[in-house]
């Protein structure tokens, strides 16, 4: 069984390839193409497809591509069936937030699990150890808290982010911009992972998205660190596990 599972998201689309469950190669688009999938499914023995995207606009030429030469699903929130979602408007819930859920459920069973998904928003989700989910949180991500300092206001200037900046308190503009964005992400962390972990003791927190690594790095030197694991491809493991539970 080898699947091709394509998650296209707001700022970039990733396309993995999955021999049952294991994973044997990811790349990243800016934009797919139909000659991008034309590609994957030469040569390399592609059973079956699932894709899940953020905007169904101009996907259908990719679609008939994998329903003509593959089992195709088109990821939906019905399709997680190992998840009792709770969720009061489950049509709104973003299908990455899902798809991590079923990853984090996949890789960590039978354990309480908290989703942190740090991209361009940072989303926090749970499910429990009996597959129940609530629902969960929406932040802005890094970039999008320096972007907006800069937008929202006249003199605040535009800055990157530095990767090796740990400092407590900044000493000019610059820097203390970066404090102010990259502490006060990691303390919102810290203690949303408290708040789940006085009501799950037994808590496993997976951190994804672009950003993983950067926290990563710095909860390691908290007392959160024992409960942290990194998956990058988080969402992408989610989506291949629904291809598996739509075919057992």
């Amino acid at each position: 069984m080898i699947n091709l599972v394509i998650d296209i998201g707001n700022t970039h689309t990733k396309v993995a390839v999955f021999d049952h469950q294991v994973l044997r190669k990811v790349d990243h688009y800016e934009s797919l193409n139909p000659q991008h999938i034309h590609a994957y499914l030469t040569g390399q023995g592609i059973t079956h497809s699932i894709l899940s995207c953020v905007s169904l606009d101009h996907i259908t030429e990719l679609e008939e591509l994998l329903a003509k030469q593959t089992t195709y699903i088109r990821f939906a929130t019905h399709l997680a069936t190992t998840i009792s979602n709770q969720y009061q408007s489950p049509e709104t819930l973003g299908l990455d937030r899902l798809a991590g859920v079923v990853g984090a459920q996949a890789l960590h069973p039978h354990k309480n699990c908290l989703v942190v998904d740090a991209g361009t928003c940072i989303t926090y989700d749970a499910v429990t150890k009996k597959g129940l989910y609530h629902g969960g949180s929406i932040s802005p991500g890094i970039h999008m808290r320096l972007k907006a300092l800069h937008t929202f206001t006249d003199k605040l200037p535009l800055i990157d982010l530095d990767l090796e900046f740990t400092a407590l308190a900044g000493t000019d503009t610059r820097t203390s911009i970066l404090s102010g964005v990259t502490q006060g992400a990691m303390l919102e962390m810290q203690g949303f992972i408290k708040n789940y972990q006085l009501r799950y003791p037994d808590l496993q927190v997976v951190l994804c998205g672009g950003d993983a690594f950067f926290f990563d790095t710095r909860l390691k030197n908290t007392i959160f660190a024992h409960l942290l694991s990194v998956e990058p491809h988080l969402v992408l493991i989610g989506l291949n596990e629904i291809i598996h539970q739509q075919n057992d």
